[in-house]
C-alpha cells in the first residue's frame, strides 16, 4: 500500500523505524529485531539506508521481508550524497524489482571525507534533485522526505528552511517525517508556519524514545533537538539507573504521541532503534487509542 493511501484514512496511526546492519555478521540479529516489531504490525516500517548505498542491499532485503512476511507496510529510505546519478538510477531499479512502493527520499548525512569539499562537483546536493531524479523514471513510488521543526541545521533561518521545503514538495514529495523533536509546540508552531506557505502534504511526526542517558547528546548532535526542561530533569533524576531511565524514557516519548494524537496529529513514526522491546512497550501503552488489544 501506498502510505499516501493511509494517511488518507484520517485515523490514528503508529509506526517504526529499524536500521540495516552496517556489516554481514550482524544481519541476523538485525532481521530478527526488525521481524519483532514487524510482529506488531504497525502501520508501517521505515528501513534505514547507509551512507553511499553501502547497506542498500540490507535495506532492501529487511524492506522485502516485512512486506510479504510479515503484511507490513515498508517504506525504504534512499540517499544521494555521496552518490552518482547512474548508480541512484540502479537502486531505483533494484526497488522497483523489490516491489518497493514507498521511497524516503534523503541527501543523508555528509560523510567526513566530504566535509569541505566544494559541493558544485556533486552529483546531488538537495533532496529535491533526487526527488526530481525519482519522478523523472518513471518508478510509481509514493515519495517520502525529512522536515526539521526546528529549522534544518545548515539553513541559516526557518524561513530560508521551509521555502527549500516547499520546493521538495513541488519536486514530487508527497508526504514529509519531522526530525525529532522533545516539545510538541516546536512541532505545533512548524506546522502553522508550513501549512501557511502552501505546504499541505501530510506531515508524520518522529518521536524519539530517548531510554538511556547517553542518547542525550547523539540526540542534540544529530537533531540540534531542544531539550525542555521536564526533560532535563527525566535525565537528571533516572539517567544513572538503566532501568528507571529506560522506563521514564518510554512513559516520555509514550505522553508525546498521546498529546499529539489529541492535537489532530494522526500519523507518529516511532525511532525505535531496532528495539522491540521499546516498540512494544510504546504501542501497549496506546493500545486503547490505536484500537490494538490482541
Amino acid at each position: 500500500m501506498k502510505l499516501t493511501e493511509l494517511f488518507k484514512r484520517n485515523q490514528f496511526s503508529l509506526s517504526f523505524e529499524v536500521f540495516p546492519p552496517k556489516t554481514s555478521d550482524k544481519y541476523d540479529s538485525v532481521k530478527y529485531a526488525t521481524e519483532e516489531i514487524a510482529k506488531l504490525r504497525p502501520a508501517f516500517m521505515s528501513v534505514t539506508y547507509g551512507a553511499g548505498g553501502g547497506t542498500s542491499r540490507y535495506t532492501l532485503d529487511i524492506a522485502k521481508d516485512i512486506k510479504e512476511n510479515y503484511g507490513v507496510n515498508s517504506l525504504a529510505h534512499l540517499t544521494c550524497v555521496s552518490s552518482t546519478r547512474e548508480t541512484v538510477l540502479s537502486r531505483i531499479e533494484d526497488m522497483k524489482k523489490a516491489g518497493i512502493e514507498n521511497v524516503m527520499a534523503l541527501r543523508g548525512d555528509i560523510p567526513k571525507e566530504m566535509e569541505g569539499a566544494d559541493r558544485a562537483s556533486w552529483a546531488y546536493r538537495h533532496a529535491t534533485e533526487l526527488i526530481a531524479d525519482i519522478k523523472a523514471s518513471g518508478a510509481d513510488f509514493c515519495i517520502g522526505g525529512a522536515c526539521y521543526p526546528e529549522v534544518h541545521p545548515e539553513s541559516e533561518n526557518q524561513r530560508e528552511d521551509i521555502k527549500h521545503l516547499k520546493e521538495k514538495v513541488d519536486a514530487g514529495c508527497e508526504f514529509l517525517t519531522t526530525q525529532m523533536f522533545f516539545d510538541n509546540n516546536l512541532l505545533y508552531n512548524f506546522l502553522y508556519k508550513i501549512r501557511e506557505a502552501g505546504i499541505l502534504v501530510p506531515v508524520v511526526a518522529g518521536v524519539m524514545p530517548i531510554t538511556n542517558a547517553n542518547q542525550v547528546d547523539r540526540a542534540i548532535k544529530l537533531s540540534g533537538s531542544f531539550m525542555p526542561q521536564r526533560f532535563k530533569s527525566l535525565v537528571d533524576k533516572f539517567g544513572s539507573d538503566p532501568a528507571a531511565m529506560k522506563q521514564a524514557g518510554i512513559a516520555y516519548a509514550t505522553d508525546q504521541i498521546i498529546d499529539l494524537y489529541a492535537n489532530g496529529i494522526n500519523n507518529v513514526h516511532v525511532y525505535s532503534m531496532n528495539k522491540p522491546d521499546v516498540a512494544a512497550k510504546i504501542q501497549a501503552n496506546l493500545s486503547d487509542i490505536l484500537g490494538k488489544n490482541d
